[in-house]
């Protein structure tokens, strides 16, 4: 299903989510990455099932979330992502010609939907790791939310990602950098489709182990082999069939050898039943070395 527009790139929703520099090596027994950020996205119009724009009243997502991968032993590693504050928002539609409201807009909050994994070191060298990742999606959230059910902070199934991940560290002239791939399936439950995901990360340190520059693309590619219809036709995050490319930049800056903060910008470049619109997300971090 896969065709010539559909290139490797860093994620989404990412989930999502990729969230610390070296995220392929295992931290080690004792050691960790944690991280509280802000999420958002706003969006006036929509990918249709088609992979056309269309638009919609203007809504938005946002969460309060925390992020975290601490070293149970030097083989594995203990990975969790919890939004605990989850907002999902309508937009009051105004008429264009007499400025008059048409229908008032609506917000809901909520818990939105954890996540909980374990990483396994398969392979490490000073240069190059391969690790192997499971991740439970757990759905804490509410996926049918607000008066009409479309506000959703979650999908509302349980979820298995096992993903392979393949990273590599080296010099760009006197810059360290490194790049790292990742592959995963995406078995769900309750009539979505179950899904391939697949992206490449590559990162530079400009200034003395203190700042780096990330640049990621994410594919997630639907396999259609459910039975449930989209929850929505206006686009969303949590529909069934969502598919996209999507391309992000990340800077984090580390205020001190432990503690650093973060900003990110994502945007998908084409998708399916999904909003036409670039997230951003700001956060700070402790790495614990």
């Amino acid at each position: 299903m896969m065709n010539s527009k559909k290139v490797l790139f860093v994620i989404i929703f990412a989930f999502l989510f990729s969230n610390s520099v070296f995220s392929q090596w295992t931290k080690g027994k004792g050691k960790g990455y944690y991280k509280l950020s802000a999420w958002y996205l706003e969006a006036d119009q929509h990918y249709t099932d088609t992979g056309e724009t269309d638009p919609n009243i203007t809504r938005s997502q946002f969460n309060i979330n925390f992020y975290g991968e601490y070293g149970i032993s030097n083989k594995f590693d203990v990975i969790t992502y919890i939004p605990f504050f989850s907002r999902a928002v309508e937009n009051d539609e105004v008429s264009g010609t007499t400025g008059q409201i048409i229908s008032e807009g609506e917000a809901f909050n909520s818990f939105g939907d954890a996540e909980i994994g374990l990483r396994y070191g398969i392979l490490k060298t000073d240069n190059y790791a391969l690790s192997a990742t499971l991740k439970l999606g757990i759905p804490t959230g509410d996926n049918a939310g607000g008066s009409d059910g479309s506000f959703q902070t979650g999908d509302g199934e349980f979820n298995q990602l096992l993903q392979t991940n393949l990273g590599t560290s080296f010099n760009l002239g006197t810059i360290p950098s490194y790049a790292k791939l990742y592959l995963g399936f995406n078995n769900r439950t309750k009539g979505f489709s179950d899904e391939i995901r697949t992206g490449l990360e590559l990162g530079a340190n400009l200034s003395k182990h203190k700042l780096w520059l990330i640049g990621r693309a994410d594919l997630l590619e639907s396999l259609r082999n459910g039975n449930l219809n989209a929850q929505t036709s206006q686009g969303s995050i949590f529909a069934n069939n969502i598919e996209y490319v999507s391309l992000g930049a990340e800077i984090a800056y580390y205020i001190t050898k432990k503690i650093g903060v973060s900003f990110n910008y994502t945007g998908a470049v084409s998708g399916k039943l999904v909003y036409a619109a670039p997230s951003i997300s700001g956060g700070v971090f402790l790495d614990i070395k």
